[in-house]
């Protein structure tokens, strides 16, 4: 069975996931379609929208066949990280390629660029050094490098958040070897971080959550999101009475930040240069994560790695536990498949050189106990009932099973 892998995080799946997965399978002629999805916590630092087996659930309902997590020491990280975790799991599972969605469309310029900055790797890396010495974000001094490497016309524009992303996947790919082939749809209508919703049937995961939370109200999103995502929201809802935000975690976040030393704020992941001070000071002044992050925000650091190291901070994830579960993917964690899924599983199964996680309690927890913790802490951020029933479904609750019609 032929296959092509997604990297995804679903929050919540739209209309233009559906037209990714729709043309992923079209232009590969995948028979089944693998996704790895980050797990309660994501690449830009945000609790999931809603619960990762929620998101399962959407991903099997719109044709998704396989549904693997990404396990937080890959997810919650800057790109390349991300990228190489999320690239290793597609190939692992024997997929025999990956599709993203970039705003260049091409996945020839994606090869040159890589040739290009592979090829002048020394003078790349040290403007990069060199702009982080001036004082600009890391995102900001990629670019920057990158121009200095001059002829980029023909190559893909590094300053935009998908391409910046395909350009890792790429780069991930080369670096283990993988013989997945690599394919590129240009993006449809909404952009990345676009925050509005338009007359389009498309638009982007941030405009939809931006919607539900200014309007409370789910018929604002009716026209961007597929019918089956539609009904798994109002399930959701009615079932755990809320959607995820950074407000309910901020009682958290503050109460660790007021209760750490600046000793044992330093050793957590992505805390550097001085930051814990900067950190437990304005925690004792903000009344809310927005405040926070507003008073915290500098030219030197993006809004989003404060915001993953925010999270790293709520999940008490230390330089050293993150150096330890985020060298390589040591097992697969299964969330959910359909019959195609189940029988593509069945195909590749005694090829798999990782363990195939679908009960959590007959894999060791020191392996997986970053993804454990994060969960429990996803839990916090609601009310019981609603906290418990999450916190025993990261035990109890098997792969999902989605039967479609084929």
């Amino acid at each position: 069975m032929r296959s092509v892998g997604l990297i995804v995080e679903y929050n919540p799946f739209h209309n233009g996931h559906l037209y990714h997965l729709q043309r992923a399978a079209q232009q590969t002629g995948a028979e089944v379609v693998i996704a790895v999805m980050s797990g309660h916590f994501l690449q830009r630092g945000e609790p999931a929208l809603t619960s990762k087996w929620s998101r399962t659930k959407m991903a099997l309902l719109a044709g998704v066949d396989l549904v693997v997590e990404l396990p937080y020491a890959f997810a919650v990280q800057k790109a390349e990280t991300f990228a190489f975790g999320a690239i290793s799991i597609l190939d692992a599972l024997k997929s025999d390629g990956f599709c993203f969605g970039s705003e260049s469309g091409k996945v020839k310029a994606f090869m040159r660029t890589y040739e290009t900055i592979t090829k002048h790797k020394q003078d790349y890396d040290a403007a990069i050094r060199t702009a982080i010495k001036k004082g600009m974000s890391y995102p900001a001094a990629l670019s920057q490098a990158f121009l200095s490497l001059g002829q980029t016309e023909q190559l893909v524009d590094l300053s935009q958040p998908n391409n910046i992303l395909g350009y890792h996947y790429i780069e991930a790919a080369m670096e283990i070897n993988s013989n997945m082939k690599a394919v590129t749809i240009e993006r449809k209508n909404a952009g990345y971080h676009d925050e509005t919703l338009t007359t389009e049937q498309i638009a982007s995961a941030t405009a939809i959550r931006k919607a539900l939370v200014e309007t409370g109200e789910l018929t604002s999103i009716m026209n961007y999101v597929p019918a089956t995502t539609y009904e798994e929201l109002h399930h959701y809802l009615d079932t755990y009475k809320q959607y995820s935000n950074w407000e309910h975690y901020w009682p958290f976040l503050q109460y660790r930040l007021l209760h750490m030393t600046e000793e044992e704020t330093a050793a957590i992941y992505e805390v550097e240069e001085g930051l814990e001070y900067r950190l437990i000071k304005i925690a004792a002044e903000a009344n809310s994560f927005q405040s926070f992050m507003s008073k915290l925000k500098t030219k030197r650091y993006t809004w989003t790695r404060l915001q993953r190291m925010c999270v790293h901070i709520l999940t008490n994830t230390t330089k050293t536990a993150m150096a330890e579960h985020a060298k390589e993917i040591k097992y697969l964690r299964l969330l959910g498949m359909s019959q195609k899924g189940r029988a593509y599983l069945q195909q590749i199964k005694k090829k798999l050189n990782i363990p195939l996680i679908s009960k959590l309690s007959a894999f060791p927890k020191e392996k997986i106990s970053l993804d454990i913790h994060a969960s429990s802490i996803f839990a916090q951020g609601y009310q019981e009932p609603a906290r418990m029933r999450l916190r025993r479904l990261e035990y109890e609750q098997p792969p999902l099973f989605v039967s479609r019609n084929v």
